[in-house]
C-alpha cells in the first residue's frame, strides 16, 4: 500500500526569521490524519534567515536527526557540543533524560536550508549524546546509503556499509540517495515493517508512483522498495517499526 502526500498538503509556518514545512502535526500545524508514521513523528523542512536561529531550548527522550541542504547550522548544547553541520553532514542528537541545545544561522546573507527529523527512541532515559558524520555525495549516487541505524542494526554489517550510519535508539533506519537518468535503487522491506519515502528535491519514480519535490510515500505491506527515472533526485528513505 502506498499512499501520497503531496508538498503542497504540507502545513505551513512563516515566522519571518524561519519559514517551515511540516510534514506531520507540530506546533500550530494540527492534523489528525498526519500525526507522525510508525516511529516517525518530524519531518520539518526548514529555512533559517541569515543572523537568525532557535534560541536555547530542551528536548527529551527523542532521536533528532539534521540533514543539512544549503548553508550552515551552528549547533551548540549542554553536552558542550560546539559544531557546525554542512551540506552533505548528518547530525544525531539523542536527547535521553534531557539536552538543551541552540540552532543559528550565522551568516549575513545566506538563508541555512535542512531537514529535522525526530523519531521516537525505543529506550528512555538514557545519557543523551551526539554524533555527527559527512556522507560524500559518491556514497549516495544512485545508491541508498545508510545514514542513521540503531546499534544492533549495523552490527551485521560490513564497514563499508555502515561508515556513514550515525548510531540512534530507535528501531529505524535512514537511507540517502541520490538519482539521475539510468541510476536506480531497490530496498527491501521486513514483514510488518513500515517505509516513507521523502522526495527532498527533483523527481523520481517510487514502485511506479512519480514524486516530485517535497512529495512523500506512506508505505505499508510492501515488501520492496524499487526507486528510478530520477530527475536530478535526493530522496530520503525511513524503514520503520509500525
Amino acid at each position: 500500500m502506498l499512499s501520497l502526500r503531496p508538498s503542497q498538503e504540507r502545513g505551513y509556518a512563516d515566522h519571518g526569521w524561519l519559514r517551515s514545512f511540516h510534514s506531520f502535526s507540530f506546533a500550530g500545524y494540527h492534523d489528525p490524519a498526519h500525526m507522525g508514521w510508525g516511529n516517525l513523528r518530524v519531518i520539518n523542512e526548514d529555512r533559517i534567515a541569515p543572523g537568525s536561529g532557535f534560541g536555547t531550548h530542551g528536548h527529551r527522550d527523542m532521536e533528532i536527526i539534521s540533514y543539512v541542504l544549503s548553508g550552515n547550522l551552528a549547533h551548540k548544547d549542554s553536552m558542550g557540543n560546539v559544531k557546525g553541520i554542512p551540506p552533505g553532514d548528518v547530525q544525531r542528537m539523542s536527547a535521553g533524560r534531557g539536552v538543551m541545545h541552540s540552532e543559528f544561522n550565522h551568516a549575513p546573507n545566506d538563508t541555512t536550508h535542512f531537514l529535522q527529523i525526530w523519531i521516537e527512541p525505543n529506550v528512555t532515559g538514557i545519557p543523551p549524546s551526539y554524533e555527527q558524520k559527512t556522507v560524500v555525495p559518491s556514497d549516495k549516487r544512485g545508491h541508498l546509503a545508510l545514514v542513521a541505524a540503531p546499534a544492533t542494526f549495523t552490527a551485521g554489517l560490513t564497514p563499508a556499509q555502515s561508515r556513514n550510519a550515525v548510531t540512534i535508539s530507535a528501531d529505524a533506519q535512514l537511507y540517502a540517495g541520490l538519482f539521475d537518468g539510468a541510476e536506480s535503487a531497490q530496498l527491501g522491506l521486513a514483514p510488518g515493517r513500515l517505509a516513507y519515502v521523502h522526495l527532498i528535491r527533483g523527481e523520481l519514480t517510487v514502485n511506479g508512483q512519480k514524486l516530485s519535490g517535497g512529495d512523500a510515500l506512506r508505505v505499508a505491506q510492501e515488501t520492496e522498495l524499487q526507486f528510478g527515472q530520477g530527475l536530478d533526485a535526493e530522496v530520503l528513505v525511513f524503514d520503520l517499526a509500525a
